[in-house]
Order: structure tokens, then sequence, then C-alpha cells
């Protein structure tokens, strides 16, 4: 931990008004300036940025209008009287990202190794409940040691009035959680809590317990960034949402994230002009996806083709790779994309795709952003690991998250859709407002050549040639019930579309569909299946 020194009282001051202003700027100044030269020669030698720096970074240039710069704890023992600095070893306030306000606060590691001690928590507890009052996302820049040991219990009541903030926040305010240093204990809960977690590879770890205890309890060694690195949380626990190289990219990234995002729950995202036209064909989208139902493609080529000028942000890019959630604009207007990904595990769903999506679309919910879904899925992923794991239970999450969706919400078959997956894809039968599909797509049960399997067995058996009399009944399952236009013509898709038509299919249906309204039923809240 950093060393500081108790600065000098604030006096009444006897110089008349002008010494005290100087007097104020002095002070100011001093906590401005943090501990000491050398506590931020230390930060950045390790990589980091400091806590201002970080905030300079992240909001408009001179919008930061800091919030009790000049608290300090009042704790005593242990050494803590003769240190006192300003800010307390957290810096909190409001400023601005592209013009509109957003509340940040930010550990500054140099003081107490950011961690948490009484003032320091109640000065967060003051900026979450700004943020909520005035309806404003919250960025927390996350980088601390913890609970502060010295102020025993009362540091740990302070993480309990962070997690209640931010359960009463959620669905209602934007909350994102940038890891930039350790996020260690019941530090970690609060970035669990919220919606978005970004991090930074090498100098960025997030876990309960560290690794001397992993050590002392399981005899398993391993380093910090091997325990709870950015690439470990963001490809294997699914923890991190995004996850990049370094702090600048990572908080241009926030910047980008927040332009997507509206104020709270009681708006609509912010509308862009683009030069985009909505009429766009997208001709190589037949080029994209092989008529072939067994061969891969990249999911993401087909939403580049549609969006607004190929830009999208996916979310969760490196975890569960079976299914893409991504937001993008169509025509100037914030969608969320859930669309299953062919070239991992042919784009079945298994638990992790189950929870990636039904959080995702849960969040798109909440914050008035519409969905829009690209079906491409063989199904469920079987196996006994996916079924002794949940699998049932997992899935019925994302089931529950499309059902309890009142956002506009578009589903399109681009080639393929079987079985229960299907359902739990926004179908028509959950609630999706319309449904498109493809000229080459499959809705059904299962493929043919598994439905004929079922079906015919049999027969197959009993022929005198079983192997023809399977390609037989396969082409005649095929071309009865899973021809293009079986399921339009009974009123589970509202039409079958031209591929290059795509955008302009869904631009249009997204605006009528803008003011859409839901009637739900009166409720505490929902049982979602955990």
């Amino acid at each position: 931990m950093t060393t500081t020194t108790a600065p000098a009282p604030l006096t009444a001051g006897t110089g008349g008004t002008h010494s005290q202003v100087a007097e104020l700027h002095a002070i100011r100044a001093q906590a401005m300036a943090g501990p000491s030269e050398q506590a931020t020669a230390a930060q950045h030698a390790k990589g980091k940025l400091t806590a201002r720096e970080r905030i300079g970074l992240l909001l408009d240039e001179g919008s930061f209008q800091e919030v009790e710069q000049l608290r300090r704890h009042r704790a005593t023992g242990f050494g803590l009287e003769t240190r006192k600095p300003y800010t307390d070893g957290v810096i909190t306030g409001w400023g601005t990202v592209e013009g509109r306000t957003v509340f940040v606060y930010a550990h500054d590691f140099r003081i107490f190794g950011g961690a948490l001690g009484e003032a320091h928590a109640t000065k967060i507890h003051k900026i979450m409940d700004m943020a909520l009052a005035a309806g404003a996302p919250l960025v927390s820049l996350n980088d601390g040691a913890g609970a502060r040991i010295q102020e025993g219990v009362s540091a740990l009541a302070g993480y309990g009035g962070i997690f209640q903030r931010n359960t009463r926040a959620s669905g209602v305010i934007p909350q994102i959680s940038v890891i930039l240093g350790p996020c260690a204990g019941g530090a970690a809960y609060s970035p669990a809590l919220t919606d978005f977690v970004f991090m930074v590879r090498d100098t960025s770890q997030m876990f309960i317990t560290g690794p001397d205890v992993v050590r002392a309890v399981t005899g398993e060694e391993i380093t910090q960034n091997g325990l709870g690195g950015a690439d470990v949380h963001a490809e294997t626990s699914g923890v991190c949402h995004f996850a990049y190289d370094d702090e600048e990219t990572c908080l241009a990234e926030v910047r980008y994230l927040l332009s997507m995002l509206p104020q709270n729950n009681r708006e609509a995202p912010p509308a862009v002009r683009t030069a985009d036209p909505a009429s766009r064909r997208g001709e190589m989208l037949l080029d994209h996806v092989p008529a072939d139902g067994s061969r891969p493609y990249d999911m993401t080529a087909v939403i580049g083709e549609i969006v607004d000028d190929g830009e999208y942000l996916e979310v969760h890019e490196h975890w569960a790779r079976n299914i893409v959630c991504a937001l993008a604009r169509l025509d100037g207007q914030v969608v969320g994309i859930v669309a299953n990904q062919p070239r991992t595990l042919a784009g079945v769903l298994d638990i992790h795709a189950s929870e990636k999506a039904a959080r995702f679309v849960q969040m798109c919910d909440a914050f008035n952003i519409p969905l829009v879904t690209l079906l491409d899925v063989p199904g469920f992923l079987p196996g006994v690991g996916q079924e002794h794991g949940g699998i049932i239970r997992h899935g019925a999450k994302l089931l529950y998250a499309y059902c309890s969706a009142t956002v506009p919400r578009i589903s399109l078959v681009l080639r393929k859709a079987y079985g229960g997956a299907y359902i739990v894809m926004d179908s028509q039968s959950i609630g999706a407002d319309l449904t498109y599909a493809w000229p080459a797509n499959e809705i059904a049960v299962m493929g043919a050549e598994g439905a004929a399997g079922v079906i015919f067995r049999r027969r197959i058996a009993e022929a005198a040639d079983p192997e023809a009399m399977r390609q037989k009944l396969v082409k005649e399952y095929r071309a009865e019930l899973m021809h293009p236009y079986y399921a339009a013509e009974r009123g589970l898709v509202d039409d079958v579309i031209d591929p290059a038509a795509t955008r302009e299919v869904l631009i249009r249906s997204l605006a009528m569909l803008q003011r859409k309204h839901a009637d739900l039923p009166s409720r505490k809240h929902g049982n979602p299946p955990q």
C-alpha cells in the first residue's frame, strides 16, 4: 500500500477572502495530484493509468465534475490517524460522453491500494444514488485491493451498500464495470451484478479467492492471470464481456458502447443519421450462406452485410461462440442481434450459448432495444455432459427471456431451424412480432435424415435395399414436410423473402413496430429458471 502523510487541515482562513480562495485552490491541487510522484510512477510502471487519467479518457474533455473531492476517512488506529489523504482512494463525479451525462467512480490504487473503507464506500453510495435519481448510466473503474482491513466490518458493510444499489439500478440505468487492476473477494460481486464487464489483458484480474488461498486449500499452483485474468473470464467463465490489450482501447470501446445505450429504461437508444441507404440490397448474402445445410459459414459476415456500414459491437465475442450477440444499427436505430453461428458447433444451442443469449435478450428488453434473431440452428447439443449440466434449465432461461420481452421482435430463418431450438430462438409461437424466412429454409421437428429414420424404421429394415429405401423416404419427407413454404402456408412464417432484400425488410418492419405496446400481467416479478 502507498504510504501517505496527513495533509494540512482546512482552516477558517485569516487573510480575507483572497487568502481563503488561495487556500482552497492549494488543497484542491493537493487532492488532484494524489499522494506522491513516486506513487504515480509506480502505477505507470505497471502499465496502468491513474484514476484521473482514466476518467479523462472516458469522458468528454473538460466535462468532469467531481463530488466529495475533499472527503477523508475518520478511522483511527493501525496508523490511519496519520494517513488521511483527500478522496480516500476513490474519485467520484459525473461528466458527459458524446454530450450525454454519465456518472463515474474510479478507484485510486495509489491511495491505500484502492482498498474500500467506510468513507470510500459512502462516496460510491452517493454517486450511485445520484446516477439512479438522474436517470443516467454509471461506469465504475475498478482498481482496488478489496476491503480495507484496518477498518474491519465497516468496510464489509460498505460493499453491501454497493450490491444493494447495483440490484436496485439493474434494468433502470445502464451499469458498466471496467476492471483495470485487481478486483478480488467481495469487490468482484459488484461487476457481476452490472450489465457489462470490460477487462484489460495482463493488468486486470477478478477472483473470489486468490492464488495463495487456492494453493493452500487445493494444492493447485496458478498465477493471478491464470486464475482470473481477462482472457480467462472472456473465454472460459463468461464473466467478462469485452477484453482488450490496453486501457486506452478499452475505455474508447466503453464510450462506443455508451453511444448505443439509452440513458435509462424510460428512453429509447440514441438514433443517428446514416448514409447507408435503407434500400441497399445485400447481393453478397447468397454467397455468404451455402445452400447445403451441413456446410458451415461465418454468421458475422451476414450481420455485417445487413447492418449500417457493416459496423456492430459483438458482446461476449470469445465465450459460447456458437451463438452471436451484437449491438448494431439499422437505418440509424439501435438493434440487438442474436444469431446462431454455424462456424462453431454447427450453431447448436448448449448451456453456455443459452445463458449468453438469455442475458443479452434481457438487457435489450430492459433498455428498449428491438431484437432481431437470425436462425440457422440444428437443435440443442446432445450429450451426457449437457443433460447432467442442466441444459433443460439453462435452455429455459433463453425461452423465458424471449417470452418476457416486450420490445419489437423479428426473427428470420436463414437456412434451417429444427426442434425445440427453433421454438426457443424467438419463433412466432412464443411471441415474435414478425417472422421471415429465406427461400432455402427448412423448419421442422428434426432433419429429414433423422425424421425418416424414426418414422419409417420398419419399412427401411424390411426393404430389399434398405439404403435405397432410406434415401427415397428421406426425399419424400423433405418434399412433404420440409419444403420452404410449408411453414408459410400454415401462418408460422409471415413471408418468405429475397435474401438480398433482408436489410430493407427488417428496417421497414422495425419502423412499423416502433410504437409497439405490450400489456403485462400484474405481478411482483416472475420466477425465471436459474
